[in-house]
């Protein structure tokens, strides 16, 4: 049996500067509206502070303030809530991606590739593993941003359904976000989802969004068709990965590796 249909919500967001409350407070409103409309939330990476490299001053435990509103959220609103926050973890700081689900349990993944160019690799300590989560019957790959640019990290030796990238994504390379997410997709044969923020943080950069989804073909599935705030629902069909694997089943060719 094919596994049911998948409706997403991709929150593009505005995010204020290091402010964990006013974040918090505006995006539980997008999210309640959602309730019993959509099966996963999609949040954009670091969405409590913007890409803020003050780890120090903004990291949360496990237990933190943020961690415990993605699980009442999730358990108040029935949905799977995703994002990433600064998280402080056994003496070291990570961008971690939480997975909180309505049940309360949570999975976690932490962001593999830092993003040097930032100095997100002074304080910040890189995650080792992939995460693959189960939805409907659907297997998802959650990753972080600069992630986008590593192909061998997203190889689909897992047999995924869907990967899927949340970010905070400059406009001024919005050229390489719109080209990598496609070529993702062909290249695993999988439906790939984009979230990115809007607005200017407090470094000055500006976020035009350009949230979207691809299918196995690289075919444009759903995008934003603005660069202000938005949630783009979609609703994924499995027929269309497994059509084109069945047509097209270039997977079974692929190279043999693993990352050391």
């Amino acid at each position: 049996m094919s596994p049911a249909d998948l409706k997403v919500s991709l929150i593009q967001s505005d995010l204020a500067w290091e402010a964990p409350e006013t974040n918090l407070r505006r995006l539980e409103e997008k999210i309640a509206a959602l309730s019993g409309k959509s099966h996963i939330a999609i949040l954009p990476e670091t969405f409590t502070t913007g890409f803020s490299m003050n780890a120090p001053e903004l990291a949360e435990e496990m237990d933190g303030p943020g961690v415990r509103w993605m699980q009442d959220c999730a358990h108040r609103y029935r949905i799977i809530i995703t994002g990433s926050m600064i998280i402080r973890d056994g003496g070291q700081y990570h961008n971690r991606l939480i997975w909180a689900l309505p049940n309360g349990s949570r999975y976690c993944y932490d962001k593999r590739h830092l993003f040097s160019y930032a100095g997100e690799d002074v304080d910040f300590s890189p995650g080792t593993k992939r995460l693959i989560v189960q939805v409907n019957g659907w297997k998802i790959c959650p990753m972080i941003c600069y992630d986008l640019r590593f192909p061998v990290w997203a190889r689909n030796t897992d047999g995924y359904d869907v990967l899927l990238y949340i970010a905070n994504w400059p406009e001024r390379r919005n050229e390489a976000w719109e080209t990598l997410l496609k070529a993702r997709a062909i290249e695993n044969q999988s439906i790939v989802i984009g979230v990115n923020r809007v607005g200017t943080d407090g470094k000055g950069h500006r976020y035009i969004g350009n949230s979207s989804i691809y299918g196995p073909l690289g075919e444009l599935l759903a995008k934003a068709d603005h660069a202000d705030e938005c949630i783009v629902q979609y609703t994924l069909q499995h027929s269309v990965i497994a059509d084109t694997r069945a047509q097209l089943p270039f997977l079974k060719d692929m190279d043999r590796f693993s990352l050391l």
